[in-house]
């Protein structure tokens, strides 16, 4: 049997992608639950965004009557690059600066744990 995935994303987030990983990796390969239960208390600003895609991955995973919500995990979380943004900021003697505003994709994917051999 095919193994199946939920997926969701938060794609032009705008938080920088070096902020937003460190938050993805304290989660990553952990059960949904005990995911939300840390991003609550995680005082970031990238948790309460991936704690918003994770918790829409689970909704996705809800509209399938086969799976139990209780059993799933997340599998995979990726915070690629989004575009960055270009401002100028004035400076001495006539030069600009450059400021770069930088968004991520947040992309969240949910699995179910595998069944164990005389289980049910």
């Amino acid at each position: 049997m095919a193994d199946k995935v939920f997926r969701a994303s938060h794609r032009y987030a705008r938080i920088s992608p070096r902020k937003a990983r460190p938050v993805a990796d304290l989660v990553r390969g952990k059960m949904v639950n005990t995911a939300l239960e840390e991003l609550s208390f995680c005082h970031r600003r990238a948790s309460p965004m991936l704690t918003k895609v994770i918790r829409s991955a689970l909704a996705n995973a809800g509209q399938d009557l086969d799976v139990d919500t209780n059993r799933l995990y997340v599998k995979d979380v990726r915070v690629d690059d989004g575009p960055t943004a270009r401002r100028w900021r004035p400076r001495a003697q006539g030069r600009v600066y450059p400021i770069l505003k930088r968004s991520s994709h947040i992309s969240v994917v949910l699995a179910e744990v595998p069944a164990v051999e005389g289980e049910d």
